[in-house]
């Protein structure tokens, strides 16, 4: 049987598995497509998993996207979860076996580390100081190229120092214990920070007080707060493949 996998966590999270070795289904908490959830023992881990079809693999639409969040944040409030990639898939019971226990001591290392802690996740929208001005001009040649091309990386390096200065700015009032920043251009002369900071469960409420707090400070910023999540911005990239079918 192949199974779509959604998450891994320690398999004591899943009660049901103590006295068992086969998969067993998890109630309340429906998969992809409607099918059945199970937590799938292996070792000293669970995986989540439902069942999956080839047919399935021209099903993966939004809506399968949003399913994949849903079941791996049921699972987040009482485990702590490793989540995969969407579409990550394993052909029979061996293939997931062998891909745990050849990832196993990278998955306990990931659960120790994400213990009780969750990902909040800040959207910051500012003005681009450089704005549409330093845009390099298509066709210029000679010394206007040389010029446009100057002008093009100052106004990057000015762009990158107030996304720094903002990065810090937000780290020092949020005090996270990592986080997760990227920074691009949004056009209209807008910049946009999106920074996943990762925190402490029992601390999220403080958290969201500091937010209420800085969209106070920061009246020269647009800002959004969503959270808490499952860490997906923290669990290290070493993932199995997207389909583990060999």
């Amino acid at each position: 049987m192949s199974w779509y996998a959604y998450c891994i966590a320690e398999r004591t999270s899943f009660p049901e598995l103590l006295r068992h070795r086969r998969p067993m289904p998890l109630d309340g908490i429906s998969g992809l497509f409607g099918n059945q959830t199970f937590a799938f023992p292996a070792s000293d881990l669970a995986v989540v998993v439902s069942e999956h079809s080839p047919e399935d693999d021209a099903r993966m639409d939004q809506q399968a996207q949003r399913d994949h969040a849903r079941v791996i944040a049921e699972c987040f409030k009482h485990a702590t979860v490793l989540p995969f990639r969407f579409g990550t898939h394993f052909e029979d019971d061996d293939a997931l076996r062998r891909s745990v226990r050849s990832n196993h001591r990278h998955f306990i290392h990931n659960v120790e580390r994400l213990r009780g802690k969750a990902e909040m996740h800040l959207k910051v929208l500012v003005d681009d100081i450089c704005g549409e001005s330093h845009k390099i001009v298509q066709g210029t040649v000679g010394k206007e190229y040389l010029a446009s091309l100057r002008e093009s990386a100052s106004a990057q390096r000015e762009r990158q120092s107030k996304a720094r200065a903002l990065q810090v700015q937000m780290q020092r009032m949020f005090l996270p214990d990592a986080e997760e920043v990227t920074c691009k251009r949004a056009g209209e002369g807008k910049m946009l920070l999106d920074i996943a900071h990762l925190v402490d469960k029992k601390h999220v409420e403080r958290y969201q007080n500091k937010y209420s707090t800085a969209m106070d400070m920061l009246k020269d910023c647009r800002m959004q707060l969503s959270g808490p999540w499952p860490p997906y911005h923290f669990v290290q990239r070493h993932q199995p493949p997207h389909n583990s079918a060999n």
